[in-house]
């Protein structure tokens, strides 16, 4: 079989495929008339995108209300008495957090380096020591408080630092 004879055969081969892929493309439009998604710097590796807003530089508390109690030392803040609370008012959002419980053991269940993320003031992602900690299950770490378990339990050591992200919408 000649090369030219060859390339015709496998074009014949092709087609079929190449038009299937047509095809199936077309079902993948909608219809739907989307707004074209904003286009941002997503920064450098590790670092916010530049439309984040940042409520903590490693710096100071400035962006909250209620942490004159609580300290900056470098690069974190450590948790004093009382909640703190953003200065700015949020509905959905998206929210990166980064943390380390105690790297001494003290206390168990709840009583274990507990904190929370709370959303519109009412819903509250936990943050909670959760390594080899026996506590209720919608009171683990990740979980949304007294109402729905994180769906698995991917907490380090104490000590280590860890971090999630939540994704809110409020309700409708």
């Amino acid at each position: 079989m000649s090369k030219k004879t060859t390339l015709a055969v496998v074009a014949a081969a092709i087609l079929p495929f190449v038009a299937a892929a047509d095809a199936v493309a077309a079902e993948y439009l909608s219809g739907i008339q989307w707004a074209e998604p904003a286009v941002v710097d997503p920064g450098l590796p590790g670092g916010h995108p530049s439309d984040a807003v940042v409520l903590f530089d490693g710096n100071d508390l400035s962006k909250w209300d209620g942490a004159e109690k609580w300290t900056v030392k470098d690069g974190y803040f450590m948790a004093g008495p009382g909640d703190i609370q953003s200065k700015d008012v949020f509905g959905d959002c998206q929210v990166h957090l980064e943390w380390a419980s105690a790297e001494e053991i003290v206390g168990s269940g709840q009583g274990r380096s507990n904190s929370g993320v709370f959303l519109m003031g009412i819903y509250e992602v936990q943050v909670l020591d959760s390594c080899n900690n026996q506590t209720y299950f919608d009171g683990q770490c990740g979980a949304i408080y007294k109402q729905h378990p994180p769906l698995v339990n991917a907490s380090r050591k104490p000590g280590e630092w860890q971090a999630y992200d939540i994704i809110w919408t409020g309700p409708r």
